[in-house]
């Protein structure tokens, strides 16, 4: 077991040099995620920024997060803990690197984001942790029905061991990858990332003291806390329950969820429900579920609370053992964030009967995501290409939601057209915002998206995507958002949530719209006469929906 950390009294700080050195954390992980981005090979972190950075004190308590993807937090809050429980602290060294990226023996939330922590020593002390996460997309065209069929389990294992590289442990994990030149490149680049991370806090620790930088992330860590009591007070005590349906494309049947928002002072428990795990790649764990309530109270409670361990100290949150929400070994867990994103919106209805003012409605709660592979005419090469789909976000309850965005757990981006079409053998046809997705109301619904890709040589799609059969609901008299859809051209035969594509044949997702807020009767005549002049909404549908005259 490893040693407690023990560190001399921290010093007397004053509010500036708090900020300033709370400020120096926050450059210092946005500028590890973008020496990542930038050394990065796979487009799917060099373009889509599919990827995270974070601090971590000695303790294994997050400092902070870059402005990246809140699921990734999932991942981290639990490796450390797990490092440190499997590794003596006392037997580290400046230049290790530990590797992980198991959801039941490294803290996880699915194997394609493989994390990279290293230790940051100062003066021969272990002071901090710098950690980042890219998600490898590589792992496709295996079976879900437990974790063993989704890739590679990595607990946290040295992959540098005092700065040296253990070519065994880096050689078993490329032979287990489909395209192991993209991951040694992108592995890389996370150690380039780290050697970033660890340099910046050993001079911050130089400029200040290291009694002085620990005593202040400690303040910020209280700081967080007090923010989020605040806003948590702010509302008003009471207990709100709200209920949703889980319509995976993995499943036939809507799976139902619920949850019991209670507030009570200064801190808030949340109570979730769900049916049992499930033999699909579907099911949460417990640090997925954290990561999903951290973020979605921070947004609605108070924004500009810091991204520190310091937020969940007022939340309790739970759910039963074995369920989807919180599910148990072996379970599949590789498409968890289209649950993290249905859980985003089932708090959002909670809160939305405590302070409507402060919620949107249903946002297109899916992680739309098409992952192909296939294998290359001219070399025998295989190549795996991961795409997720914006959809619409929620209307507010003075503006109108957003088109084709990534909501909640989820913010890659997507790739260019002209990226795409280079990487890999497809072809885009078609990449719209859907007519008449947008739930009706006062203030309009997001609209979804699609996109029609043709394959150029023969491959394998599968798809991940949700509200195939519910609906993303409205707020206050809204509407609901248009369902998702799967389109496949002459020929092509979807199968469950796979298809196989000739060269020459079409396939297309169509992601969900989101849900309006208010009565559609209160939408003034200008702003529906100029939805419809944008393509927005159809004429028909304005006449119906809004009773417009042209």
């Amino acid at each position: 077991m490893s040693q407690a950390v023990v560190r001399p009294a921290s010093p007397v700080l004053d509010p500036i040099t708090v900020e300033v050195i709370g400020a120096a954390l926050s450059s210092i992980v946005e500028e590890t995620g973008e020496a990542l981005i930038r050394a990065s090979y796979s487009t799917n972190i060099k373009e889509r920024r599919d990827c995270s950075t974070a601090l971590f004190n000695a303790a294994g308590e997050t400092l902070c997060q870059a402005e990246h993807i809140p699921i990734h937090l999932g991942s981290f809050i639990g490796i450390i803990p797990h490092i440190m429980r499997k590794h003596r602290v006392e037997d580290m060294r400046p230049g290790d690197v530990f590797v992980g990226n198991d959801a039941y023996e490294g803290g996880g939330t699915h194997l394609p984001d493989i994390v990279l922590a290293e230790p940051i020593f100062v003066e021969g002390r272990l002071v901090a942790w710098t950690v980042n996460l890219a998600h490898h997309s590589d792992f496709a065209d295996r079976g879900h029905a437990h974790i063993y069929q989704e890739g590679l389990r990595i607990p946290p294992v040295r992959l540098y061991r005092a700065g040296v590289l253990q070519e065994d442990v880096q050689s078993m994990i490329l032979l287990n990858c489909q395209v192991p030149h993209e991951r040694l490149s992108d592995l890389r680049a996370q150690m380039a990332a780290n050697r970033v991370g660890v340099q910046r806090f050993q001079a911050l620790c130089g400029k200040y003291g290291v009694e002085t930088v620990l005593g202040a992330a400690d303040a910020l860590l209280d700081y967080a806390e007090r923010k989020m009591r605040a806003g948590i007070a702010a509302l008003p005590d009471g207990c709100w329950r709200f209920e949703d349906v889980f319509d995976p494309i993995d499943l036939t049947v809507n799976m139902p969820f619920a949850v019991e928002v209670t507030v009570r002072g200064d801190s808030m428990a949340l109570d979730f429900e769900a049916p049992d795990q499930v033999r699909a790649g579907i099911n949460m764990t417990y640090t997925a579920l954290l990561a999903t309530v951290y973020y979605i109270i921070k947004s609605v409670v108070d924004p500009t609370i810091l991204p520190n361990a310091g937020l969940a100290r007022p939340l309790t949150v739970t759910a039963r053992e074995g369920s989807i929400l919180n599910c148990l070994h072996p379970a599949a867990v590789n498409g968890r964030l289209g649950a993290c994103q249905r859980v985003s919106d089932l708090i959002l209805g909670a809160l939305a009967q405590a302070a409507p003012e402060k919620v949107t409605a249903c946002s297109n709660s899916v992680c739309t995501v098409a992952s192909f592979i296939g294998q290359r005419k001219d070399d025998g090469a295989l190549w795996v290409y991961l795409e997720t789909m914006g959809g619409g976000s929620g209307a507010r309850h003075n503006k109108d939601g957003l088109d084709g965005v990534h909501v909640h757990t989820t913010n890659t981006s997507n790739l260019p057209v002209e990226a795409l079409e280079i990487e890999y053998p497809l072809t885009l046809l078609r990449y719209e915002l859907i007519q008449d997705s947008g739930g009706d109301g006062q203030y309009r619904g997001g609209m979804g998206l699609r996109r029609v890709y043709r394959a150029d040589e023969d491959c394998l799609v599968r798809v991940d995507i949700g509200r195939l059969r519910s609906h993303s609901w409205g707020l206050q008299g809204g509407g609901a958002g248009a369902h998702g859809a799967v389109e496949c051209g002459p020929g092509v035969t979807f199968n469950g949530s796979t298809a196989s594509l000739k060269a020459g044949q079409w396939f297309a997702i169509v992601s969900p719209g989101a849900g309006g807020y208010g009565p559609a009767s209160a939408r003034p005549a200008e702003a529906v006469a100029r939805d419809v002049a944008e393509g927005v909404i159809s004429a028909t549908h304005a006449r119906q929906a809004y009773a417009y005259q042209s």
